[in-house]
């Protein structure tokens, strides 16, 4: 029998104070963290975006951003091929193409000349759509390392959600990680948001619910006008150019665009070329945000959105950078940003999350408009290229297809063939180096295994840029450099491309706003891999493994 313990008035309220005290100190204890973090890629963004169309941003968007957060004005891409995948997975591991693996959209593995899409993956089926349907065979397994998600996950023993959620497959299923509950993307076909049985067996029934909307076909319906008299658009040139691509079915690429009428031939890919689709893709965000509870997590376990909006990159590449449409897709953006920025304050609190907005790359001018306006630049035709060296190695050599491909800027060579006939891999690549060499826009060309002596001469930047784009097992063997304003294509290629070196299409925007987060600009140069060590600082977890980059210490007042 245990003995019956008076009750002391004493020691009771020193019991209180003790229990009192010792939860204050284990809440001291807890690890400081936001409760949710919001990456926000617009594809295509050029840095300058942020202030060429600042005329009629409202308050709360762009510019709430700028004025409430961190702006690194001068932040640069360091290495080449500056491409959509890329971009993604730089971001968020880091690190470059030599580390973590992704060296293009499309790549090709050298070892067996395997053509591989960046998030390919024939062992899992789609989720929310046809099993064998290619759209929904996706995963982020190409990808070698971690990402800053991944390391989050780990560092609180996967109890932190990380969503991704793009109309583009790449541009969520890299970003979100090898750990993710779940990547979201859009099918055309159906009109419905999907994902694969890499993240999930079934479609959460809020997913379900969600594409029962139809949204994609009530937003097409509306048409897309300009969101202001014409007249009124004094930062792009005349609406009727020459520089645009008009779909089937108008006769001008120019305003109104039909869509309610054009989508019947089309289809619900029409959506992507429209501010629509962005508009769709954070109505996507605000349903996981709600249905998923982001944000509201134990304290210290941070949660992850990572989103991506496309619709600028489709089209940049369709109308071009001058084009009425991206100045009116941008001001449509605006307001779009500003609306979710809201939602997040509503839902999650506005001291509450940390949101960073960047780019995957940035973009050229259509190199015609270019040059009728007295610039220089111009088209490199690497599909004439690839032909002209196929009639001059046969010529030399004996042998055709020596070359698999003119992919990504680089010459992939097909080492089987060279090594089973014996041919002398380095006459062949001085055939090739040498072509090239006498092409037009073409400004250097490096053979990657030997660098011959005229490496030298190739400016540091771009060397650096040219190293870190180069991975052994999935880059060609030779690298081609365009001169400024010139990239692959004809003159019958409307819009904008990317790809290349130059300022326009690596130098983009990034802001960091919100908690943990002193207000500020800086122009000191930054590189897009240090955004993922600026968030591990910021979240106190571990650098993504392949890291190579340095946080912004500005960005966290230190």
């Amino acid at each position: 029998m245990f003995k019956k313990i008076p009750f002391n008035g004493f020691l009771y309220p020193l019991a209180i104070v003790l229990f009192t005290l010792l939860a204050a100190s284990m809440a001291c204890a807890q690890v400081q963290r936001p409760k949710l973090v919001v990456g926000l890629m617009v594809d295509q963004m050029r840095y300058e975006y942020l202030y060429r169309f600042a005329d009629r941003y409202g308050e709360d968007g762009f510019k709430r951003l700028l004025r409430d957060g961190f702006s690194c004005e001068n932040t640069l891409i360091n290495y080449i091929p500056s491409f959509t995948a890329v971009g993604h997975s730089s971001v968020y591991t880091g690190s470059v193409p030599s580390i973590h693996g992704i060296s293009g959209n499309n790549f090709m593995l050298q070892s067996s000349g395997q053509s591989m899409y960046c998030t390919q993956d024939d062992d899992v089926e789609g989720v929310g759509i046809g099993a064998n349907e290619k759209e929904g065979k996706q995963s982020p397994r190409n990808l070698l390392a971690s990402t800053i998600t991944d390391e989050v996950k780990l560092a609180t023993n996967f109890r932190s959600k990380v969503i991704g959620i793009s109309i583009k497959d790449r541009g969520r299923i890299l970003p979100a990680g090898h750990f993710a509950d779940a990547a979201y993307w859009f099918d055309s076909k159906s009109g419905n948001w999907i994902s694969s049985t890499f993240y999930m067996q079934n479609l959460p029934q809020w997913v379900t619910k969600f594409n029962a909307q139809k949204l994609a076909e009530k937003y097409l319906k509306q048409d897309w006008n300009t969101l202001y008299p014409i007249d009124t658009y004094v930062n792009s040139i005349a609406d009727d150019n020459r520089y645009e691509g008009k779909w089937p079915g108008e006769k001008t690429a120019t305003f109104p665009h039909r869509t309610s009428e054009l989508m019947k031939d089309v289809g619900l890919e029409l959506i992507k070329t429209t501010p629509y689709g962005n508009a769709l893709t954070l109505d996507m965000a605000k349903e996981a945000i709600k249905n998923e509870k982001l944000g509201q997590n134990q304290p210290g376990v941070p949660d992850f959105l990572c989103v991506s909006l496309s619709s600028t990159d489709y089209v940049g590449h369709r109308y071009s950078l001058t084009a009425v449409e991206i100045e009116d897709i941008y001001l449509r953006l605006d307001k779009d940003i500003a609306t979710f920025l809201r939602y997040l304050d509503e839902r999650v609190g506005k001291d509450n999350y940390t949101v960073f907005l960047t780019a995957d790359h940035a973009a050229s001018y259509n190199p015609l408009f270019y040059t009728d306006n007295k610039g220089n630049g111009g088209y490199l035709f690497t599909r004439q290229f690839k032909r002209e060296l196929d009639k001059e190695l046969q010529s030399k050599f004996g042998h055709s297809k020596i070359i698999r491909s003119v992919l990504n800027y680089q010459v992939h060579l097909n080492y089987d063939k060279i090594d089973s006939l014996q041919l002398d891999m380095d006459a062949i690549k001085k055939v090739i180096t040498q072509y090239l060499k006498k092409q037009e826009g073409v400004a250097y060309v490096i053979d990657m295994e030997t660098a011959n002596p005229g490496d030298m001469f190739i400016p540091a930047p771009i060397r650096e840029k040219i190293i870190n784009g180069y991975n052994r097992k999935r880059s060609g063997a030779i690298q081609i450099i365009a001169e400024p304003q010139w990239y692959n294509g004809t003159p019958r290629s409307p819009g904008t491309s990317h790809g290349v070196w130059s300022a326009y299409d690596s130098h983009i925007p990034l802001i960091f706003m919100g908690w943990g987060i002193k207000p500020g600009v800086s122009n000191k140069q930054v590189h897009i891999v240090d955004i993922a060590p600026t968030l591990a600082s910021l979240l106190h977890v571990m650098e993504p493994n392949g890291n190579i980059g340095k946080p912004i210490t500005e960005v966290l007042g230190q």
